[in-house]
């Protein structure tokens, strides 16, 4: 990095930035850079002043800047920072951004809110934004890999009846095949990468391209898919995954930390606790569905898989019990693999939270911008300042002993230190991140006791902020001795 100061770290992320005109490329380093100070305010408020306003709206509202564009130089830095690692997870998923009031905005798709068969449909305004986060092993966003905001066209019944037999490239669902081939492309050398996915990316043509590309997958099985009984690994009397695995013998148990989350249109509640998971693996043939029209065109080839089972056999009362079936194309031949593919699929996680920082944190649906095509632009921004947010929280957790200068630099880290360390003189050697994200926290109303555990997101958020306003007033406060 730079110098890490403030308006440093945007430079660094977004300098290679090629929107045609060097003129733009300064304002979207500019915007990143005020967004970061105040990523929760109105456009207004967090550029400050009416000129640097008005130069943000003619930024969002410029045809000619392309939302890919701006989120490029990002992509190609957390590349970068993919290289010194053997492993980096690819962690896809889908996210709506509702804007059921702004019934002005033109270019919003209509999104239904509720999903399952016997459930009543709620329809919206809004966009969607698939993303894909890349992680380390050990849990620390490298960044966006690759993303795309689109609008969602609601398909009439006779369109849905022929969901089965349409190409996979004329649906919603490519989306995923797009993001694997765009990750596969711009990560380079000896990383390898391996795509995360949730169940909605279960799916035949998924598999066939990670396949065919070499790039690996690790996906939660949605579909009770029948075993190829010409395939080497099926079993007599099993027609299908599940009771294929559940015949197997339990090779041993994992804990793993599940995380809070509240109830959404979407999902149920769920507490935070702790489940003892008993894991099963195998390897099975994953046959192409019959419908597919390329298979009924060219045979296409039966695939090789392992599937881990992981489920928990006596869940705490009133709690939904943890039952995931993975399937991936890697080997897992042993527990130890078994156990680490459940590890990385519990990293999947971090995708949620990144966009609860994005919606909940930043209140980016509160933004009025006019247009679909405006807010896609705002979202594709503010999508790399949440980034650079959720990492310096997370970088505490996962490699603690990082110097802060990393992220902060020298001015910075001593008015913090003078804030929360009153009457003690500055230490002789740069402090470690782990403690500085303590001090950030406590300015934002961490208490910082013995039990506390680590800080939460928001609340480091809003102690960046208030440190933001302190290293301000002490410039000022220097310029004017200065001056004096």
């Amino acid at each position: 990095m730079t110098d890490g100061t403030t308006k440093g770290w945007a430079t660094e992320e977004m300098g290679q930035a090629a929107l045609g005109d060097k003129r733009l490329n300064t304002r979207l380093i500019s915007i990143c850079d005020r967004f970061s100070e105040a990523p929760e305010s109105p456009i207004n408020q967090a550029c400050g002043n009416w000129a640097e306003t008005k130069a943000a709206y003619r930024f969002f509202g410029n045809k000619s800047v392309k939302a890919a564009d701006i989120l490029e130089p990002h992509r190609q830095m957390t590349a970068q920072r993919a290289k010194p690692y053997k492993t980096i997870l690819a962690i896809q998923d889908t996210s709506y951004f509702v804007y059921t009031s702004h019934h002005n905005t033109a270019g919003l798709g209509r999104m239904s809110l509720k999903k399952g068969k016997n459930v009543k449909k709620i329809y919206s305004n809004g966009l969607i934004m698939h993303a894909c986060l890349g992680v380390t092993t050990d849990g620390l966003p490298l960044g966006l890999l690759d993303q795309s905001v689109f609008v969602r066209k609601l398909l009439s019944a006779k369109r849905r009846r022929l969901a089965d037999v349409t190409p996979i490239e004329k649906k919603e669902s490519y989306r995923w095949l797009t993001a694997l081939s765009n990750t596969d492309a711009i990560i380079t050398g000896d990383t390898q990468v391996v795509t995360v996915c949730d169940r909605e990316a279960d799916m035949y043509g998924l598999f066939e391209l990670s396949d065919r590309i070499k790039s690996p997958v690790l996906v939660r099985a949605n579909v009770d898919r029948a075993i190829n009984k010409k395939s080497r690994y099926a079993e007599k009397d099993v027609d299908n995954l599940w009771a294929f695995m559940r015949n197997r013998l339990a090779a041993g148990t994992k804990t793993i930390e599940i995380p809070q989350r509240k109830a959404t249109a979407h999902v149920k509640a769920r507490n935070a606790r702790t489940a003892v998971l008993t894991v099963k693996f195998g390897a099975f043939g994953f046959s192409p569905p019959r419908n597919n029209i390329k298979h009924r065109k060219s045979h296409l080839p039966d695939l090789p898989m392992y599937a881990v089972y992981a489920y928990e056999s006596e869940p705490p009362k009133d709690e939904e019990s943890v039952e995931w079936m993975l399937i991936t194309n890697l080997p897992v031949t042993t527990f130890q693999e078994a156990c680490e593919k459940v590890a990385w699929y519990c990293l999947r996680w971090r995708i949620e939270m990144y966009f609860k920082v994005l919606k909940s944190g930043f209140n980016v649906e509160d933004c009025r911008l006019a247009t679909g095509d405006r807010l896609t632009r705002y979202l594709t921004v503010m999508s790399v300042v949440a980034w650079r947010l959720f990492m310096i929280t997370l970088i505490a957790r996962t490699a603690p002993e990082t110097p802060c200068t990393e992220f902060l630099s020298g001015p910075e880290w001593k008015v913090l230190f003078r804030c929360v360390n009153k009457g003690k003189p500055l230490p002789h050697s740069t402090p470690a991140v782990q403690e500085v994200v303590i001090w950030i926290a406590r300015l934002g109303g961490f208490l910082a006791r013995k039990h506390d555990g680590m800080p939460g997101t928001l609340t480091l958020w809003r102690g960046w902020k208030r440190l933001a306003d302190l290293t301000d007033g002490w410039r000022i406060a220097l310029n004017t001795v200065t001056c004096g």
